[in-house]
């Protein structure tokens, strides 16, 4: 009998309660006032010449949001913006589940289980790629965040994001990275409850390392490499997939069988707390814990779960976080990139992190003074960084000559190698080296034993 498992699977009955703190007289206040512009006599989105009246599911998707950071002004035009970037990115229109099925054939993004506190499980599996349009490939990744969000019970705010880098993994283009990046911070600023990520090479975790204490403590606590998830009671074993992740759910991906039902189910919850919505007027400023639950503290969805009783044991904060991503994360070189491109895409990646994703705040200020002491060299533990950077780069060279059956990248191995200084990552360079040897050797008898049967075959001719 097997026991497979092929489907999405419905929020868990019990779940660990988060705390989402209270609201402040002064931010009631302020929250009354952005629900009073939106509903205003003849409101309309600014911007938009026609229709720009909010549609009923805009109304809806208004009716869970708070003030970011508090500002009205601030957070009434962030609003606008992301109402506005909705329409214009297809969300009501033109990505639908028939659009992006494509992208989901080979299950490389897969929504399954939730972690303890209920938060839906996005899985990303980079080595599953299967297309090379990156503007699908953006919008079946948002498709999927959406989605997410319908798996959300009430009091959950946030997901839980896995990700796993084997099976030769591969990187997004940098544009690609700046897209979405920009998207999860201007749009989706509350949504990331956990980073986890399996299989990190060994460099990037040595680095990650080194620069936490730098790093604010809340987006510390959101990261986790090389986790193990279950043993670390961020899952239940019955919440999780069992292969690379630890849990006892034997989950193999069967596009046929998996799809339809993950799109049913989100369906099935969205359209069940809009009639809700509904019957309690149908108006902005709702409470979430009203429409997802009718009022009986039960969500709608599953009215005879019970939840469960617990002492709080973490804290959501509903507000936009720093999201610190290693340079390693964000930059993926080719076989035709030269030594110079890739410090050329070292400090490109580093700009976009301290500038564009933790806006020059305080963390941002000393991950980059963190970055100039690697790159001028200025302490022992920066030049230990440096040669192991040196290193990762001969590695990823003598990767893609093994992959590319070929030895053309000899420049990379001029660069990095003769200049380490660490003894023992001198050692490693060493013993890379002489693993390239043997793969030249075998490349060129290859070469040679074509070459001899190509020549046998003309004299038989």
């Amino acid at each position: 009998m097997s026991n497979k498992v092929y489907e999405a699977l419905p929020p868990p009955r019990e779940k660990v309660k988060l705390t989402i703190p209270e609201l402040k007289p002064e931010q009631i206040a302020m929250q009354e006032k952005i629900q009073v512009h939106f509903t205003k006599a003849g409101y309309t989105l600014p911007g938009i010449e026609k229709s720009g009246e909010l549609m009923e599911e805009e109304q809806f998707w208004l009716s869970y949001l708070r003030a970011t950071k508090w500002k009205v002004d601030d957070a009434i035009k962030r609003l606008e913006s992301t109402l506005k970037w909705r329409r214009e990115f297809g969300l009501y229109t033109h990505i639908t589940p028939e659009y992006i099925a494509p992208e989901a054939v080979t299950g490389k993004e897969i929504l399954f289980g939730y972690d303890v506190y209920g938060r839906p499980a996005f899985y990303m599996i980079p080595s599953r790629q299967n297309t090379t349009e990156a503007t699908r490939q953006i919008e079946f990744a948002v498709w999927m965040l959406e989605r997410c969000i319908d798996l959300m019970d009430e009091g959950v705010e946030s997901l839980s994001l896995l990700i796993n880098f084997a099976d030769k993994a591969k990187n997004p283009s940098m544009s690609t990275s700046r897209t979405v990046l920009s998207i999860l911070q201007n749009h989706y600023p509350e949504r990331l409850g956990k980073a986890l990520v399996i299989n990190v090479p060994y460099l990037v975790n040595i680095f990650f390392k080194l620069i936490t204490p730098f790093i604010d403590p809340i987006t510390v606590q959101k990261l986790n490499f090389n986790p193990d998830v279950v043993k670390d009671g961020i899952f239940a074993e019955d919440q999780v997939m069992k292969e690379f992740w630890g849990g006892n759910q034997d989950f193999e991906y069967d596009h046929e069988k998996y799809w339809p039902t993950l799109v049913d189910l989100c369906k099935a919850r969205k359209m069940k707390w809009m009639d809700e919505w509904r019957k309690l007027g149908g108006k902005i400023g709702l409470r979430e814990s009203d429409y997802k639950t009718g009022g009986s503290g039960q969500p709608v969805t599953d009215a005879e779960s019970p939840q469960k009783e617990e002492a709080d044991t973490s804290t959501e904060t509903p507000k936009a976080t720093e999201v610190g991503v290693p340079t390693h994360d964000v930059i993926a070189l080719e076989p035709g990139d030269g030594p110079a491109y890739a410090e050329q895409a070292a400090g490109e990646a580093m700009h976009i992190f301290i500038h564009e994703m933790l806006h020059d705040s305080p963390a941002a200020q000393r991950i980059g003074a963190l970055w100039k002491e690697y790159e001028d060299r200025e302490t022992p533990e920066a030049r230990f960084v440096k040669d192991l950077d040196r290193f990762e780069m001969a590695t990823q060279a003598l990767e893609y000559e093994r992959d590319l059956n070929a030895s053309r990248l000899q420049s990379f191995y001029d660069s990095s190698i003769p200049y380490i200084e660490h003894p023992e990552v001198q050692q490693w360079g060493q013993d890379l080296l002489e693993e390239r040897g043997r793969l030249l050797g075998a490349i060129h008898s290859a070469k040679l034993e074509m070459s001899e049967g190509d020549r046998l075959g003309e004299e038989e001719a």
